[in-house]
């Protein structure tokens, strides 16, 4: 019989820039007083850079688990627990559910969106043994990139296959990053998947853990076949026009209403993302609730890399090893002024548009694996609150009123042709026009406009707090160098679908789950593939409606 193993989780243990894993081990097992042999296993849980000014030479910190004999327990563990930094590591979790309701298994259920949210929610579903047809109105990925040149050369926008709509969602075509700031016991098995269909495997543990554009266009088809042996059957160029239903109550979904025809289920997951206002608004007229939420809106600030490599890098050999830096920055509220944070920081990268509807401009950043480009951007938003929203028209769509005025607003001041407005930091922070804004990864190209003036005061005054606290932090952000470039407007989520707490089903249904962003629920393409995997566990474990 097998000796129980326990696994602990060490905290704060340094590691050097070059330093190898096997190194690491060794001085881990020291650190707990036992031989390395007797480590029945080792893994990395996450690494994180230290580059603080003033501290040691840049290096990493890490957490690791660290697998021993249930029964070992040497002096040194007992210390390392009393200072806080050995704890049991958490409980391995599994997308493969532990507990299937037997009236869920064959069960027929329809996903809407193939982003992160309904792709997770459709493999754990299929996983528990439901009968899974996904629907995504884009196109899927080999089709998706060809539609995109002709746009990008001048030719018309498609509202269905965009930057924004098609398989893998907006994330498809975004830095590819995995960092969720939160710790969740899914978070693992989801990384699991994604390196078995091609990601690095330093996605699983590296807290700057990205992607990249080009291998997220390598490992999504790969994932699609993951699917589909499961059982899962994609439907893509299919969007959803509306429910067929009982009306309950509880009101309960018969069938989806597509494009295609109707697609009858025993459940329907609602994972159509953050920019799918169409769908939510025909949805809303057909009862389903629909809540205006706080969003995120701001602009697009872009630098040379090699400006933001040095003030966070400096000048030595840690550059080279570390390649073009990144940064997460966050401003604090201050006097009549908001706060602020960066968001989707795009080291090496350029900034694309991510629209769906025409006459309107959004801007977003994304990059490749290798960050080969010169540029550098981020998004720099401020939250803009439900007080805020309730002073405006439009109810639960209040915050998409705003987003589409602000869209057509930047998309006049770019002339029309999706250039966007630009405007030198230094400009924008003494409200005065741009002589000149010289060059930009803007695929569109960019124009000298008054940012400063075509955003909300208050979304202008919390940039500009920020642009001057971030500056202390990387000197140059907010100097000539600094270009604000466009609105940043699909952030979050405008609206939030209310759910049960318990169950995850919308309020009022027996059997409608809205997921991930566009349901405000998420944040990212980690936290909304685990919040469409944890529903999925939820209703196949027959918790809350039938």
């Amino acid at each position: 019989m097998p000796r129980p193993i326990q696994t602990w989780r060490l905290r704060d243990v340094p590691m050097g820039l070059t330093e190898p894993e096997a190194s690491l081990r060794a001085r881990a097992a020291q650190a707990l007083g036992v031989d390395e042999g007797e480590l029945r296993g080792f893994r990395i849980a996450r690494r994180s850079l230290d580059a603080r000014r003033g501290r040691a030479a840049i290096h990493y910190v890490c957490q690791l688990d660290l697998a021993l004999d249930a029964t070992r327990r040497p002096r040194a563990l007992g210390r390392l627990e009393r200072r806080g930094k050995l704890a049991p590591a958490p409980r391995p979790a599994s997308l493969r559910p532990e507990e299937v309701a037997a009236h869920r298994r064959g069960a027929r259920v329809v996903v809407v969106g193939s982003g992160p949210a309904g792709t997770f929610a459709a493999l754990t579903l299929a996983l528990g043994g439901a009968q899974v047809e996904l629907i995504e109105r884009g196109a899927r990925l080999e089709e998706r990139a060809k539609r995109l040149v002709p746009f990008h050369r001048g030719g018309p926008l498609d509202p269905e296959t965009n930057l924004l709509f098609g398989e893998g969602g907006a994330g498809t075509y975004s830095d590819g990053k995995l960092a969720t700031r939160v710790s969740d016991e899914l978070e693992l098995p989801i990384l699991e998947e994604l390196v078995a269909c091609g990601a690095p495997r330093e996605v699983l543990f590296d807290s700057r853990a990205h992607i990249g554009t080009d291998r997220l266009h390598r490992l999504l088809p790969r994932l699609r076949a993951r699917l589909e042996e499961h059982g899962v059957r994609f439907h893509f160029e299919t969007r959803l026009e509306g429910l067929v239903q009982d009306p309950g109550p509880p009101r309960r979904v018969r069938a989806a209403r597509t494009t295609r025809g109707e697609l009858s289920c025993d459940a329907l997951v609602l994972a159509v993302g953050h920019s799918a206002r169409d769908t939510w608004e025909v949805l809303a007229a057909e009862g389903l609730p629909v809540a205006a939420k706080p969003f995120q809106l701001g602009v697009r600030v872009e630098h040379p890399q090699e400006l933001i490599t040095r003030a966070l890098y400096g000048r030595g050999p840690e550059a080279e090893l570390l390649g073009p830096a990144d940064y997460r920055l966050v401003s604090r509220a201050g006097g009549e002024a908001a706060g602020a944070h960066t968001f989707c920081m795009c080291p090496g990268g350029r900034i694309v548009a991510s629209v769906n509807e025409p006459g309107r401009l959004c801007t977003n950043g994304m990059s490749n694996s290798r960050h080969s480009s010169r540029w550098a951007s981020a998004a720099v938003v401020t939250t803009l609150t439900e007080g805020e929203l309730s002073r405006e028209e439009g109810g639960a769509f209040a915050g998409v009123a705003l987003q589409r005025r602000l869209e057509e607003r930047f998309f006049a001041a770019g002339g029309g042709t999706y250039a966007a407005p630009a405007q030198r930091a230094p400009d924008f922070l003494e409200g005065r026009a741009s002589r000149e804004v010289g060059r930009s990864s803007f695929t569109f190209g960019v124009v000298p406009e008054r940012i400063d003036l075509l955003l909300p005061p208050r979304v202008r005054a919390a940039v500009a707090r920020a642009l001057v606290q971030f500056d202390r932090t990387l000197p140059g952000y907010a100097g000539a160098e600094g270009l604000l470039v466009g609105i940043e407007s699909r952030s979050s989520s405008p609206v939030r679908i209310p759910r049960g707490r318990a169950s995850r089903l919308a309020e009022g249904w027996e059997n409608l789950l809205p997921v991930g962003e566009g349901a405000g629920y998420a944040g990212g393409i980690a936290s909304a593939a685990i919040d469409g995997a944890r529903s999925a566990l939820v209703w196949l474990a027959g918790r809350g409606g039938v």
